[in-house]
């Protein structure tokens, strides 16, 4: 606290640190402790924006500047800049685009807080929403959800926890797209080949060297790849091979 004091700065930068500052620091910058905050303020709030704004179908996001107070990314508003989230972008790929905004939009920050340009706003706390640090449990696939749904989740949630299931006991990591006109994009035709969608959620489709997976609303996910536990990822064909798989096995 010594040392801030002596430095005496017009403000400060912080940006991923993760901590909360103590509130007897606050005041010590003349123009506060400034973050860049990787979601459209006040959606968002947390630890994970945007691993969540993905998984829960956003399309729209964006980087906030603010200034900050006592509570968790709640301060006030500085500047925004908005981006639209691709229908098949990943976490590390938006984080990437997210990154490259943040730097400018940091610089026209602090440029605008010392000319007095930047008139900053208070959020409103009943527009607010929450991105909580991811667990493990959180890649555990739903198969109640749609095959769209999923596959949110499954981009926002890539590296890690990534989307997993239990086949035979066993954790396996999956990486898919959804086949249904009421799933996400990719979209792709269902022949129908291989019969009708099944009606119980997590049950498999395999065939003609093709893996899909009944999901909630009578959609399907198309599994391009999977990766059980201890073992090297493979394609779906070499895994319906390998673990003989027939159709009207589920996953867990």
């Amino acid at each position: 606290m010594q040392f801030l004091l002596e430095a005496n700065p017009d403000a400060i930068v912080i940006i991923a640190y993760g901590q909360i500052i103590p509130a007897k620091l606050l005041p010590i910058p003349k123009h506060g402790w400034i973050n860049s905050h990787g979601s459209l303020l006040p959606k968002y709030r947390g630890a994970a924006p945007i691993q969540w704004a993905i998984a829960n179908g956003e399309t729209t996001t964006g980087v906030t500047t603010m200034r900050i107070d006592a509570g968790m990314d709640t301060g006030e508003v500085l500047l925004r800049h908005e981006v639209s989230i691709g229908p098949q972008e990943t976490t590390p790929e938006l984080a990437q685009r997210l990154a490259e905004i943040s730097a400018p939009l940091m610089a026209e920050t602090l440029r605008g807080l010392r000319d007095g340009t930047i008139e900053p706003i208070p959020q409103n706390p009943a527009e607010a929403s929450m991105a909580p640090l991811l667990k493990k449990e959180d890649g555990r696939i739903n198969w109640s959800l749609t095959a769209g749904e999923i596959f949110n989740r499954m981009r926002g949630f890539t590296p890690w926890p990534g989307a997993f299931a239990f086949f035979r006991g066993s954790a396996c990591q999956l990486f898919a797209a959804p086949v249904s006109n009421q799933g996400a994009e990719p979209q792709q035709v269902y022949s129908g080949k291989l019969g009708a969608v099944p009606e119980t959620p997590g049950t498999i489709v395999a065939g003609g060297g093709e893996m899909y997976v009944a999901c909630g609303g009578k959609t399907l996910l198309r599994v391009a790849r999977v990766k059980l536990e201890g073992r090297k990822e493979v394609s779906a064909q070499e895994f319906v091979n390998g673990a003989h798989l027939h159709s009207g096995e589920h996953f867990d």
